[in-house]
């Protein structure tokens, strides 16, 4: 099968640029391994789960089908990320059953392997903390039996993730009472969700060679040669295995400073070329320090007397800011939508995108305007005494359209897993209430996420009065359109709202969801009037 490689926002996942660009300090990565990638449907699941959490940017995921493996980092402050880690580890115990699963990388989990890894100001303690309390909440919530690894582990033979994972699901299942292999949190027995190894450790990188060869059993030889654990290159852990129909040396790199990546590269080439094959290509597992290309490459270009000061970018973040407070969102932080695709789309025999994209569409075109007012007032002497106002009216004006345009592939990636949990098996009584629960939940989330747009779409429509009665008046229809475009999305996104909760069994959580909706309903009609007024009065144009 073909490897899936698709990043978060491509699907409608919060990134780093579309949400505030300084990003909060203290900062804890995850970077967890869930057991499925063949199915798309379950992945946008656990990624909505993990998205649906505060303060937590998703940075990347990697998907790929011969290992039926996806490796997700996602980065915010510490109690975020251990929330956003449970709500993941428990939407994979929901759709994941290791008696099916299968696929050539090791595992013994649905949620296979969870670290923590410290980014800025949080200590490797803390790490350790977060994964030992998220361990117990998962044995005790989750029923699922949890082992401590790396600097997290409680025991010396499982600070190497090997050591636990061996023999498997399938070995673990008939061992899991051993006194040696009885977790450190949870039952002693596995279900279908299996077992969670959870810890704290340094940043890897997690990186594959191809080789010019079917030859698994040479992949094997090699990664042999070159792990640590067999006396090779240190600091590396690798597994030869076969991929897409060629051999794979799989590898992790636990400190690129010991073992460069241009270090491990080389001495595969070598090892192989001593077969009489070469390698085909290499292959980056989720996120990189850029520490590490730069080693890679002063390596390989064998360049001497080099400083990271002569690499451009580096330079160019040194340049002191201008004197005047530019806007914190440009247009190229922005997720890239493109008109064309999206109303083709659109427009095709297919149930998504629909109504709820076109409201979140519609608006991004709103916010979207209201920053082209700001930007036409901004720096005119006339309007100087708003400049400041405007000016923070086109940061939220972008901070607005980035969000919006990124709900357009959240609605449609809602309505999938609607779909989705509706497909479920139901063979059994114990399968028909996970399907039942699977389908309240996805349609909380497809309820929530059109309620999300109609919120911004509101403050969208608040901007647009603002920059009417602020901005400069050569655009003030334009501010005006903008807030029509916006009333526009509200009420296509309260359309998607009440069809979704219409199907809710949970009258409490609908109920909710209503209010919120005709508060905004209520506000947008006030705003309206507002916009009405300033057109009169500031622009002379008369509505009747």
């Amino acid at each position: 099968m073909s490897r899936d490689k698709i990043f978060a926002i491509g699907l409608g996942f919060r990134n780093p640029t579309q949400k505030d660009f300084q990003m909060p300090n203290p900062l804890v990565e995850c970077i967890p391994n869930f057991s499925e990638a063949r199915r798309p449907e379950v992945v946008q699941a656990i990624l909505r789960a993990i998205a649906a959490a505060p303060d937590i940017s998703i940075l990347d995921h990697h998907a790929d089908s011969d290992h039926n493996r996806t490796v997700v980092t996602f980065i915010g402050p510490p109690q975020a990320v251990e929330e956003a880690a449970f709500r993941g580890i428990q939407k994979a115990a929901a759709l994941i059953d290791l008696n099916t699963h299968s696929g050539s990388h090791p595992r013994i989990g649905a949620t296979d392997v969870v670290p923590f890894v410290p980014i800025a100001g949080v200590s490797m303690a803390n790490c350790v903390a977060i994964a030992r309390r998220l361990g117990e909440r998962v044995g005790r919530e989750l029923n699922i039996p949890v082992y401590l690894y790396e600097e997290a582990a409680t025991r010396p033979e499982r600070v190497n993730l090997e050591n636990i994972r061996k023999r498997q699901y399938e070995g673990l299942k008939k061992e899991i009472r051993k006194r040696v292999r009885k977790p450190d949190y949870g039952p002693a027995r596995l279900g279908p969700a299996g077992a969670t190894v959870i810890g704290a450790r340094h940043p890897l990188i997690a990186f594959n060679v191809y080789l010019d060869t079917e030859d698994v059993s040479l992949a094997k030889a090699i990664a042999k040669t070159i792990r640590q654990s067999s006396g090779g290159l240190p600091c590396v852990k690798a597994l030869g295995m076969l991929v897409e129909g060629r051999a794979q040396v799989s590898m992790n790199l636990t400190n690129f400073r010991q073992t460069s990546l241009h270090t491990v590269v080389e001495a595969i080439r070598s090892q192989a070329a001593r077969h009489g094959v070469s390698i085909h290509h290499s292959e980056l597992v989720g996120l990189i320090p850029q520490e590490a290309l730069t080693d890679a490459a002063i390596a390989a270009l064998q360049l001497t007397n080099f400083g990271a000061d002569q690499i451009l970018e580096s330079r160019l973040t040194e340049i002191e800011p201008p004197a005047i407070n530019l806007p914190t969102f440009q247009p190229s932080n922005l997720p890239t939508c493109q008109p064309t695709t999206f109303l083709e789309d659109l427009a095709a025999a297919t149930p998504a995108p629909g109504g709820g994209s076109a409201a979140a569409y519609a608006g991004a075109l709103a916010a979207a305007l209201v920053a082209m007012v700001a930007r036409l007032t901004i720096g005119k002497k006339k309007y100087a005494s708003v400049e400041a106002q405007m000016t923070e009216i086109l940061n939220q004006a972008e901070k607005l359209r980035a969000d919006l345009t990124a709900a357009v592939d959240e609605d449609s990636a809602a309505f999938e897993g609607v779909m989705a949990a509706f497909k479920l098996t139901t063979e059994t009584a114990g399968q028909e209430t996970l399907r039942n629960q699977a389908i309240e939940e996805a349609t909380k989330t497809a309820a929530q996420i059109p309620l999300k747009v109609a919120q911004k779409a509101v403050t969208v429509m608040a901007l647009a009065e603002r920059a009417a009665a602020l901005g400069n008046l050569n655009a003030i229809t334009d501010a005006a359109s903008a807030a029509a475009l916006a009333r526009a999305a509200l009420s296509a996104a309260g359309y998607n709202v009440r069809i979704n909760v219409a199907s809710l069994n949970d009258r409490v959580a609908g109920d909710s969801f209503l209010n919120q909706l005709h508060a905004h309903e209520e506000r947008a009609a006030s705003l309206e009037k507002a916009i009405q007024k300033t057109l009169n009065e500031r622009g002379r144009l008369s509505l009747t």
